[in-house]
This record gives structure tokens, sequence and C-alpha cells, in this order.
């Protein structure tokens, strides 16, 4: 800039060549050229602008030498400080903001009088300090308290930050309040709580809570606990932890009011305690608290359970009920042509009782399942073929099977159950036809789209079943796995159909998923876990006319319900087997320490007395080791049977069963032996 200043024409400034400039005004440039600091001299009447090279590069300048102060500085302040300084006054003006290269900058000014040597003023000297970064840092700065101070008066929960000092009880054993929020004297009652000491505030409970935080100062270990503050009877939920370095001595305390809970759990306590004369009371509480929280979706699902299963069951009942009936007045009349019809009709409707009642076992996750490593194709083309016959011609039915496809362990006749399941669903969303397809395929789930899975991370095999029907809008799509949801009407479903998938997939250690859009279709797809041993083969089953290989061998038969236990004994005794029986748990378990031969236990799950089913086949296999066992069951107490994990020689049948079933099952467990 001093070269510049130096060739620069100042004829239009009213100022002479710099070489005939006044002493004054020589020493001044010089002293503004020389300074790191970015300045400015206004000079003359015209009040010229000289300016050195910082002052240039600090506001983003365009050629400025010889313009009018007010002009060449871009601030609004310009003409004040021209003013006060040619009036004789040193000025200083801090914080002032300038627009640099399109955006808000800042700056402190200093403004001068220059005087000739005659003491008259002539110029104003202006040195400009950069403080751009430092205003910006306080903004940054401030607007992150804002933040904070906006989060912490906004908190629910009552927080605060003590400090703790020596008192007169020994080295730290008072804190005072330095921070509260707003929510600490609606949790705690107590107002104005900041400058506060403890001892002041709550003198009799000082030394427990001095106890508490005081640890939690001590050892940096945050703690979680209740406390009621006698002072103002409230019950307080609270958590606290040491700020650092612990040199602050400093505590903050999170907290809130659980007075109310409190009361309820001590109403809930009393409650108990008088249950028996206040039984009416209770019930009419213990309803009115469970309205409040059931959900919208739950009573729509109970509504729903009620009129589709009622409806269901009811139909059944009947069914069973009439053909007995007229099986009855048939019999009474000597007319037994008719007898096998009805009880045909019978059966078919105990069979489809059965059935809805696995539908309700397999959402809740309970059925029970007798997985076996297969490889899903070759289940496929029975199967496809079922499909075709249950959707009729108007659906075209395609299967893509995968090459080489992983053995899954998995219970077979339950996994076509549920796929079955899925291509009615798949049928009732094409009225007017379309296309199912059946795909299975092998599958690496990695950590991240497991965790979306809501499954372990690894290989699976996958079975989907799509269609090309109306599709499900998002709303419902949000809902089709809960139990009893169905947007049929009452009598034509009871929304145990995607429940019975989910909870069937769930319980083999697998999942499901359904990907669908409005007018495009829906696809479910099942994820089950590889199996990583051989393909299990096919048991081979005795021939039903055969007869019994072990005539000779002995059956213990353990069950409570006399009905049952008549129709397991009479079949095994048509059959030629020796049978005995036990109606409970000990009486099962003293003929099984008997001197008797016993070749098979055949006991129920869930038996009175105090022995279950499992209790006794464990004590069985003590006494003899190489014992046979088949438990039945109307329920799958997972709990009872080690969640499906049972010994080799134990096998599960689930009541209701058909008596052909049981016997040939007993047949080649027996004829296995």
């Amino acid at each position: 800039m001093g070269a510049a200043i130096a060739a620069g024409d100042w004829t239009s400034t009213g100022l002479p060549p710099p070489k005939a400039w006044p002493a004054a005004l020589k020493v001044a440039a010089g002293m503004m050229l020389a300074s790191p600091i970015p300045s400015f001299l206004a000079w003359g009447e015209a009040a010229a602008t000289l300016h050195n090279d910082a002052a240039r590069a600090m506001l983003d300048l365009p050629n400025a030498l010889g313009r009018p102060f007010v002009e060449a500085l871009p601030i609004p302040q310009a003409a004040e400080l021209l003013a006060r300084g040619r009036a004789g006054e040193s000025v200083v003006l801090e914080n002032v903001s300038f627009t640099r290269a399109g955006e808000e900058a800042w700056c402190n000014l200093l403004a001068s009088p220059v005087r000739d040597e005659d003491g008259v003023v002539q110029g104003v000297l202006v040195h400009c300090n950069d403080i751009t970064a430092r205003v910006l840092q306080d903004q940054a700065r401030l607007a992150k308290e804002r933040r904070y101070r906006a989060l912490f008066e906004s908190m629910d929960e009552g927080f605060c930050v003590i400090e703790f000092f020596d008192g007169p009880h020994g080295p730290d054993s008072d804190y005072i309040h330095i921070m509260a929020n707003a929510a600490y004297e609606r949790h705690a009652g107590i107002p104005n709580v900041v400058g506060q000491t403890l001892r002041e505030m709550v003198p009799a409970e000082a030394d427990a809570w001095v106890a508490r935080y005081g640890a939690v100062l001590r050892t940096g270990v945050p703690i979680r606990f209740e406390q009621e503050l006698v002072a103002t009877g409230r019950h307080l939920s609270l958590s606290s932890f040491r700020i650092e370095p612990p040199e602050l001595k400093q505590v903050a305390v999170l907290f809130q009011d659980v007075t109310d809970r409190k009361r309820a759990e001590a109403e809930l306590r009393h409650l108990n305690e008088t249950l028996e004369a206040r039984v009416t009371e209770a019930l009419a509480e213990r309803e009115r608290t469970e309205e409040e929280l059931r959900q919208a979706q739950k009573m729509e699902a109970v509504g729903q359970l009620t009129g589709g299963l009622a409806h269901d069951f009811n139909n059944l009942l009947a069914g069973i009920s009439g053909a007995f009936e007229m099986i009855g007045t048939r019999l009474a009349q000597g007319r037994t042509g008719d007898v096998e019809r009805y009880l045909g009709a019978g059966q078919g409707a105990a069979r489809r009782a059965a059935a809805l009642t696995h539908r309700l076992l397999a959402f809740s996750r309970r059925q029970t399942l007798a997985p076996r490593a297969v490889v899903i194709n070759r289940l496929m083309a029975d199967f496809v073929e079922l499909v075709r016959r249950t959707v009729g011609p108007s659906i075209d039915v395609e299967m893509v099977a995968a090459a080489g496809l992983w053995p899954t362990l998995v219970d077979a006749n339950q996994l076509e159950n549920a796929l079955l399941n899925l291509c009615i669903n798949a049928r009732d969303a094409m009225p007017d036809g379309g296309r199912i397809t059946i795909e299975t395929g092998n599958r690496w789930l990695d950590e991240r789209t497991a965790r979306e899975h809501g499954l372990e991370s690894g290989q699976y095999v996958s079975v989907c079943v799509s269609d090309t029907g109306s599709g499900i809008d998002k709303a419902t799509l949000e809902r089709v796995f809960d139990p009893f949801f169905t947007t049929k009407p009452i009598g034509q479903g009871t929304g145990l159909g995607l429940s019975m998938v989910y909870g069937f997939a769930r319980q083999s250690n697998g999942h499901v998923r359904i990907y669908s859009e409005v007018g495009q279709g829906t696809m479910v797809c099942l994820y089950l876990p590889r199996h990583l041993g051989d393909e299990d083969e096919d048991p081979i089953l005795a021939s039903p006319d055969a007869a019994p290989a072990h005539a000779d061998q002995t059956v213990l038969v353990v069950d409570d319900e006399p009905t049952v236990r008549m129709l397991v004994v009479d079949a095994l005794s048509e059959l030629g087997y020796a049978v005995l029986e036990a109606q409970d748990g000990a009486a099962g378990l003293r003929i099984l320490q008997s001197e008797r031969r016993i070749d098979l236990l055949i006991t129920d799950v869930g038996l009175p007395g105090g022995l279950n089913g499992r209790q006794v086949a464990d004590a069985a296999r003590a006494l003899r080791p190489e014992l046979k066992v088949l438990f039945i069951t109307g329920y799958a107490e997972n709990a009872v049977l080690n969640h499906g994990h049972i010994e080799h020689g134990m096998e599960v049948l689930t009541k209701p069963f058909a008596v052909g079933d049981l016997t040939g099952r007993i047949d080649r467990m027996l004829c296995e032996g």
C-alpha cells in the first residue's frame, strides 16, 4: 500500500503529490503503513482515505485510496468516527458489525485525532481489531448455553447440582444447591433451593442424604434409589452421578415424585391383605384399572375372538353332540345302518375342533412340535398339489425350488399347515383369480439384516408365498400378526391364521416377514435356521393290518382323566398289550418301583398330586434307564417338557388324537426297541 500511495494520483482529493505532503501527514501515513494492525487515515477537508495492507485484507476492501472516508470504511459508524475525531476526541467503539465477503464480521475500533505542528486537527487515524472469531465463539457458546438452559428448564424431572463443603459436622458434611430447574419445586415441594444448604432445608434428614451423595462423590459410582423426603411427605425416585473432575466436589441429582405410585402400591397391598372382606370392591377396582390400561386394539381383538371362536366352536360342538344324540337314537331303535354316517360326522367335527385349538396354541407358541431335519423341497410336490385343489382352477400355483437347498430342523406337518394358511389368505386376496408363487431359497443374514428380522445372524432357509392380489394397506400391515385381528366379517375368520404362522416360526427359532403394496400383491416369507447335520430319513411305520410285533409287552398308562385313560387302555388291550393304569403320578411311580415288567410308559404331562408327567418319566428313567416314554397332553407345557428338548426314547403326542395315531405311535416305538 505504501507503493500504491506513492504512485497514486491525488489531484482529485485536494492533496498534493506525496512528496509535497505536509510533515504531519507523512508522519501519520508512515505510522499507519508500518502498523501490523488494520489502520485507516482520513485527511483534509475531503477526508481522503489512506489505509495499510492489513486493513485491506481484514475488510476485504476494493481500491479505497483517496475515496472519502465515510464511503471507504464499510461500517455504519464511519461518519461518527470522523466527526468525533475531527472534534479532537479519541473514540473507542466495540463489537462493531460489518459485512465481509457477504458474511457478517465484527471488530473493535479506536479513532484518534491527528494534529499538525500548530496543534490543529488535520486528520483522523483509525485502528481496527478483528474480533470475528471471538464473537462467533461467544455466539456458539451462548447458543449452547441457551440450549442447555432450555433443556434444563424444560425437563419434566427435577434436576439439581449440589456442591459439598466442610461443615461443623466434619469434612464434606454439608452441601449447597448451586443449580436447580423449575421442576425441582414441583417434584420435591421445596421452593427457591439455589443457595440453600442441605442442613438449612432438612436438618432432621441431612445425615442420610449426605451419606448417600457423599458416597457418590468419593467413589464416582452412580446410584439409583427411592427415598421419602420426610419434610414434604413425598416419595422420590432418584439417580445421582459425580461431576468430573472430583476436585469440584459436585454431584448431579435427577429425580421425580413417585408419591402417587407409592400410594397406589400401598393401597394394593392393603387391598391384598383385606381381599376376602373386600372381594367385590377389589374386583370392581381391578376391572376399572384394566379397562383404563387396555388398548383399543386389544378390545377389538377380544370382540373378534369371542365372535369368531364362539361361532366356530358352537358349530363344532353342535356337530359332535348332535352326532352322539343321533347315534343313541338309532341304537335305541335298533337301526344301525346310519350309525356309521353319524360317527363320521362327529369325528370330523372333533378333528376340526382339534385343528382350531392347534391354531390357538400355535399363535401363542405353545403347540407341541416334532421337528426333524428335512429339505423343504421334498415336501413341496405333494403340497403344491394340495394347494391347487384348495384354491381352485382360477388361480395358478407356481413352485420355484432353489437348487441345493439346505436342510432345516422343522415340524413338517406344522410347516405345511402354516404355508396352507398363507396360500388360503392369498386365494382370498384374489377373488377374480391370479397367481400364487411358492419359492424356497438359502439365505445368509448379516448382523444388520438379522437384527431387522429379529434373528441371530447366520444361515437360514426361506420359504415365501407371494400372490398377485389386492395387497395390504400400511395400517392393516402393522396389525396382521396381532392375535385375533382379522379383516373378515364375524363368523368367517378368527384372526388366528397369520398369528399361528408367526407363533410357529418363532417356536421353530425362526421368523416371518410380510411385504405388501396395495394393488401390487403380498409376499410372506418364513425364515428357518439351517440344520448343519444330515437330513433325517422318513420313519418306517408298521402296517396297520400287521399283528403287533411285541404283543407280550407291558404298557403303563398314567392319566388323571378317566375317559382318556379308558380309551387308551382299551385300544392297547385290543392290540394284545398287557396294560397297567394309574390315575396320578404317585400311583404310577409305585408301579414303576415294583418288579413288574414295563416296556413303555404313557403319561399325561399335567398330573395332579404334586408329580407332573415329566417328573414321573425322570423317576422312571432313573429306575429303568431303557424305558421308552410317550407323553400325551392337551397343552404343550414347554417348561415341563424342557422347552421341547426331551431325551432319546421319549416322544410327545398331542390331544386330541386319533386312536389309530396312538396305536401306530406305540407300535413304532416298541418295534424300534
